[in-house]
């Protein structure tokens, strides 16, 4: 049996993108939930402090929370005879609950363990079923499509360059090598959604329609509506999340359909 270790960019998936891009830019950018808070790099503010966030103050609130992972088996799931292995899951699960516990962690929520421990492995079988029908379509990432993946990446989490991107996962323990070969599959997973899903470039009535729900849902919240940069401002970055969208939907159909011809078994 073929065992291949799913990768550090699908370590946090911060949007719930079923595409292995968003894995690797929160692994270097805390998230991308407020268009209202883009920096000037195109990433987002991050919602808690890089210490492990909570409460200013709080020392028991800026401790990460680590989630319980004592009855996760050592293959979490095998699809088409490809085995995601225990280590794979923790790596995304931990980020997750972390993430997800700092954000209940004001209305003294604890996260639902069992539930997220289902979608995490539902979204690794899931980027399986997507990267091996990239490597049947016969999709595979030059060295300059690396390159291209990783400044893009680096842009979407704030960062200066494709090389801040690869030095900031070496802090975390990934070999330069590895996340090469992760941006390789991400490449190749987005190529083939783009190939077998009809993305349209979205209109400027539609980015319009966007902002303007985006300032109603600012306002209802209690802030003002002067808090929102200018749809000029704002109008990339909208694109960018539209666009970002379709492929998270085509991405789901694909793997859908994947999966109802393949053999995929999960264990938790």
């Amino acid at each position: 049996m073929k065992v291949r270790s799913t990768s550090a960019l699908r370590r946090t998936l911060a949007a719930l993108t079923l595409t292995a891009a968003l894995g690797l830019t929160a692994a270097c950018s805390s998230g991308q939930d407020d268009p209202s808070q883009a920096s000037d790099g195109g990433g987002q503010a991050a919602p808690a402090a890089s210490d492990g966030g909570g409460a200013a103050g709080d020392p028991q609130a800026q401790q990460p929370q680590e989630a319980d992972v004592s009855d996760v088996p050592e293959v979490v799931a095998t699809v088409n005879g490809t085995e995601i292995t225990k280590d794979d899951f923790v790596q995304t699960y931990q980020s997750q609950y972390q993430q997800m516990a700092m954000q209940q962690q004001a209305g003294g929520q604890a996260p639902d363990e069992e539930q997220l421990k289902t979608q995490v492995a539902e979204q690794l079988v899931s980027n399986e079923l997507l990267r091996q029908g990239a490597e049947d379509a016969g999709i595979k990432a030059t060295d300059k499509d690396i390159d291209t993946t990783l400044d893009e990446i680096a842009e979407q989490s704030g960062l200066g360059s494709g090389d801040e991107v690869v030095s900031a996962l070496e802090q975390q323990g990934i070999s330069a090598e590895q996340v090469r070969q992760d941006a390789a599959s991400q490449f190749a997973i987005t190529t083939y959604i783009e190939q077998e899903a009809d993305i349209a470039e979205p209109s400027d009535e539609e980015l319009k329609a966007q902002y303007d729900a985006m300032v109603e849902q600012q306002s209802a919240a209690g802030g003002s509506a002067e808090e929102v940069p200018s749809f000029e401002e704002m109008k990339d970055q909208l694109a960018q999340q539209a666009t970002m969208q379709q492929q998270n939907e085509a991405a789901t159909e694909i793997a859908g359909k994947l999966r109802e011809s393949g053999d995929v078994t999960i264990n938790v």
